[in-house]
């Protein structure tokens, strides 16, 4: 197998950004902008880009295995995992979908939260051609398409798309810090929805910086928006061993430092 040559300065940048590597895992960085599993952009994502790396680095003659259990947003920046044997990738997926994997986000939002701290239980719906998940009132709000679509009690439309139920979507949240204009919530998911941190934060009025499809006033320079997976708790799929693992905060969010 015949991988892309990457430069010396992607080399670099790569290895700067390995959080943690073992023969079964890689914790990796994630830039807003980079796609970790190859999408209909045909952009190189960043399982791609790490085969060719451990590739060229372990001067390996065959193909490189680099399983992908989850994915975080492209506009997201943090922690991303990824497998690096088969046993490792499934055992990661069953966890996933589990629940076993401990997920905390960093939030900085347009508005503070009226509670300091909270859980968010909603019902929530996907839209796939707007690619825009929407709280619904309950499971039954989902109407097949091209039916009237339900009003909520705020007066805006739940959009519904062909039928697709509504998912239970729950999450904690801490409102931890403010800067000069914004408010940084620390978030942990207790479900995997569909751009849930987004739709739910947006849902009582604390959009996040960047974000204009749930609501942000204006976008980041860089096309990010300030949502960053900042640590996974664990058991090893392998070893068996605790893992918790942290993601930097980005530079650019100025005013938070942890």
């Amino acid at each position: 197998m015949i991988y892309r040559q990457l430069s010396n300065e992607e080399t670099g940048d790569i290895r700067s950004r390995i959080i943690y590597e073992d023969n079964h895992l890689l914790v990796f960085d994630k830039r807003p902008g980079e796609i970790v599993q190859g999408d209909k952009t045909g952009d190189e994502p960043l399982s791609e880009t790490l085969k060719a790396f451990i590739a060229a680095r372990d001067a390996k003659p065959g193909q490189v295995f680099m399983g992908v259990p989850h994915r975080i947003d492209r506009p997201v920046s943090g922690l991303v995992i990824f497998a690096k044997t088969g046993k490792a990738l499934e055992r990661l997926t069953g966890m996933f979908r589990d629940g076993d994997v401990h997920k905390t986000y960093l939030a900085l939002c347009c508005k503070a939260p009226k509670m300091k701290e909270g859980l968010l239980e909603d019902w929530l719906v996907r839209n796939e051609k707007q690619n825009k998940s929407y709280v619904v009132d309950a499971p039954e709000t989902a109407v097949p398409e091209g039916q009237p679509l339900p009003k909520s009690p705020t007066g805006r439309k739940a959009a519904a798309f062909a039928g697709e139920p509504a998912k239970l979507a729950k999450l904690k949240y801490r409102h931890i810090l403010d800067t000069d204009k914004y408010h940084l919530l620390e978030v942990e998911l207790l479900t995997g929805r569909h751009h849930q941190i987004r739709c739910q934060l947006s849902h009582i009025g604390c959009c996040i910086k960047g974000d204009l499809k749930y609501g942000a006033p204006r976008s980041n320079p860089d096309g990010s928006i300030c949502l960053h997976s900042y640590k996974a708790t664990f058991i090893h799929p392998v070893r068996k061993t605790v893992m918790e693992l942290t993601a930097t905060v980005p530079g650019s969010w100025k005013g938070v430092r942890l």
